[in-house]
C-alpha cells in the first residue's frame, strides 16, 4: 500500500518567470492560482465548463503543475514537503 504522505499538497513552491520563488500554502497557492486565472484574456479550454475561478484553480491544483500564461511563457507550481514526517 502506498504512503498517504505521498498525496499530501500542504505546500508548494511557486514559479514566475522574473520573480523569486514562492513558497505558499495551499489556500495561498490556490489564491495566485485564481488572480493568474483572472489576468489571463481567454480561459482555458479545458477549464472554461467550471462555474468559476475557485473551481478552476481548483482543477488545476489537482492535475497539472504548470500554465501557458502567454505564448511561451508559462507559471509552475509544485507540491513539497516542508518538514519530514515524524515517526
Amino acid at each position: 500500500m502506498s504512503d498517504p504522505l505521498i498525496r499530501e499538497r500542504d505546500h508548494y513552491v511557486v514559479l514566475e518567470p522574473g520573480r523569486a520563488e514562492q513558497l505558499l500554502s495551499a489556500a495561498e497557492t490556490q489564491a495566485w492560482l485564481e488572480a493568474v486565472l483572472a489576468g489571463l484574456e481567454e480561459t482555458p479550454a479545458d477549464l472554461a465548463d467550471l462555474p468559476d475561478g475557485a473551481a478552476r484553480a481548483c482543477r488545476l491544483l489537482e492535475t497539472a503543475c504548470e500554465l501557458e500564461i502567454e505564448p511561451g511563457v508559462t507559471v509552475q507550481w509544485f507540491a513539497i514537503r516542508l518538514e519530514p514526517p515524524a515517526r
